[in-house]
């Protein structure tokens, strides 16, 4: 059975209407003319070299990306939401696009999907086409942007809902959770349980590394030895996993417990132990994240985090909508907190 498990409520900012840079505004930052701003960003040769250099400048300083949709003047709604993801090889985000997907359509928006890995340049590139053609929305996943991201984003006056993490400065609207508050739980967790040294596999994202410092600060508070932990690349692997305990076995054989930073490593974990004749849970505990469809039926069955992806998906359609349609907002920041899910393992 689930263990309900929450982080804090997060204080609504409130319902914020975001005016999008207009091509006057950069004019007047830049101080030159429409025109000159206009052929300085689709005919830079037209303009002299210091009034291109001034356009310029102001464009990096204010996140302006011109409108590529019908010359920069469109009369109507597009009825289109972009969703990226970072990986859609993997089933982790799939719940939420289906139900962001099945909302939407509902309302009579469609959803155009994006891979951006885990590496920020990429979403920055990304970002860019879309924002150049005006979607009605844009659906995140994290809240770790680079600064040119989040400039375009704010000037982009685009409903922008980020997922899956929590800030206290979202750009606009946020659907998620505190993974720091989720590695605190799971430590808290393993330590109810009578294990005294725990360690990590993890990978190398942002939300798995707020996980492990949030471990880590439990593990401190309760008086444990500082977790070992083994480090792979996003998005995690089997593979990684049966690597990852080796690893830590061979440097500490004393760990009694393993928390991974995804469930795939996780399985990867119970391959290994049970190669090596380790019994979980009454040797070693497991405990993945995602609530994989194998979790339940993997052997021992595998104790994991939910997060509720349909959840995440139908709240951010709902606030895009809303948005897109001129509504008031009156929850902007949703917790949707988590849950960790007793099985076997541990």
């Amino acid at each position: 059975m689930p263990t309900p498990t929450s982080t804090e409520a997060m204080p609504p900012t409130g319902a914020r209407e975001r005016a999008a840079v207009t091509l006057r505004d950069v004019a007047q930052r830049a101080g030159v003319s429409m025109m000159s701003v206009s052929r300085a960003i689709r005919s830079p040769h037209q303009v002299s070299p210091q009034t291109l250099q001034r356009v310029n400048e102001a464009v990096a300083s204010m996140g302006y990306v011109p409108n590529l949709v019908a010359g920069g003047l469109r009369a109507s709604k597009s009825y289109l939401v972009t969703a990226l993801v970072p990986t859609t090889t993997g089933p982790l985000f799939a719940e939420m696009v289906q139900s962001l997907t099945e909302a939407l359509d509902a309302r009579g928006y469609q959803v155009m999907l994006g891979e951006i890995g885990y590496a920020r340049s990429r979403e920055d590139a990304l970002l860019r086409a879309i924002v150049g053609r005006r979607p009605d929305g844009i659906v995140l996943t994290g809240v770790m942007h680079s600064e040119e991201g989040r400039r375009m984003l704010l000037a982009s006056g685009i409903p922008v809902v980020e997922t899956w993490d929590f800030t206290a400065t979202p750009i606009d609207m946020l659907v998620g959770l505190s993974h720091e508050r989720l590695g605190e739980a799971v430590c808290a967790y393993l330590h109810q349980r009578g294990r005294r040294r725990p360690a990590l596999i993890s990978g190398d994202d942002e939300r798995a590394a707020r996980r492990h410092s949030g471990f880590l600060r439990e593990a401190q508070r309760r008086g444990l030895p500082t977790p070992a932990a083994h480090f792979g690349r996003s998005p995690t692997t089997h593979a990684e996993g049966r690597l990852g305990v080796a690893t830590l076995l061979a440097s500490d054989p004393d760990i009694d417990a393993v928390f991974c930073s995804s469930d795939m490593l996780a399985l990867g974990v119970l391959t290994e132990a049970r190669v090596r004749g380790i019994d979980v849970p009454g040797r070693l505990s497991v405990v993945g994240f995602g609530d994989l469809a194998f979790a339940e039926t993997v052997s021992p069955s595998l104790t994991t985090v939910r997060i509720d992806g349909t959840r995440i998906g139908q709240t951010a359609a709902q606030l895009i909508v809303d948005r897109a349609e001129g509504h008031a907002v009156a929850e902007p920041v949703v917790d949707i907190g988590f849950s960790i899910v007793q099985r076997e393992s541990a």
